[in-house]
């Protein structure tokens, strides 16, 4: 079952909030501090009750929660050089490292672009660290291509 996440759903987005930061830690420890969180409590709560955000949860029992996508709206509008768009940016997917490979990613991928579709998105982006090859390969296999790249030097 696939649903927007509500406040109950904290503790369990905290959850994997840790997960996912630790695989950013491990993969580039000059940026990420191991066993924090991107948002806290009292963020979760705000972002769960913004219209421009929608997290998405998917959960077996209503409760255990498997995986979340966390997804910004960005509008684009009056800008001299780019066109007007809605643009469904996913901040972040997590699949909870005990339910990998169950394709949990793939339901919530397909529900992120399913909403996408129904409110008049012109697309979904997201970035993906290159310390995390294995999201990259995920994210190829839903059919996304590269947008932008970002790029970098340690001084």
């Amino acid at each position: 079952m696939i649903r927007r996440a509500q406040k109950r759903d904290i503790p369990e987005l905290a959850r994997l909030l840790y997960q996912v930061n630790n695989v950013h830690a491990e993969g580039r420890p000059d940026l990420f501090r191991m066993d924090q969180r991107k948002y806290n409590d009292e963020d979760l709560s705000l972002i769960l009750e913004d219209q421009g955000k929608a997290v998405f949860v998917l959960t077996e029992d209503d409760e255990a929660v498997k995986g979340y996508a966390f997804c910004l709206f960005e509008i684009y509008e009056g800008d001299h050089n780019m066109v007007d768009r809605k643009t469904l940016y996913i901040d972040d997917i997590c699949v909870d490292e005990a339910c990998r490979r169950q394709h949990v990613g793939e339901d919530l991928y397909h529900h992120v672009l399913a909403f996408a579709k129904e409110n008049g998105f012109y697309n979904v982006t997201l970035n993906v660290w290159s310390c995390n090859p294995g999201a990259r390969l995920f994210y190829e296999k839903m059919g996304m291509i590269p947008y932008k790249t970002c790029m970098e030097v340690i001084l």
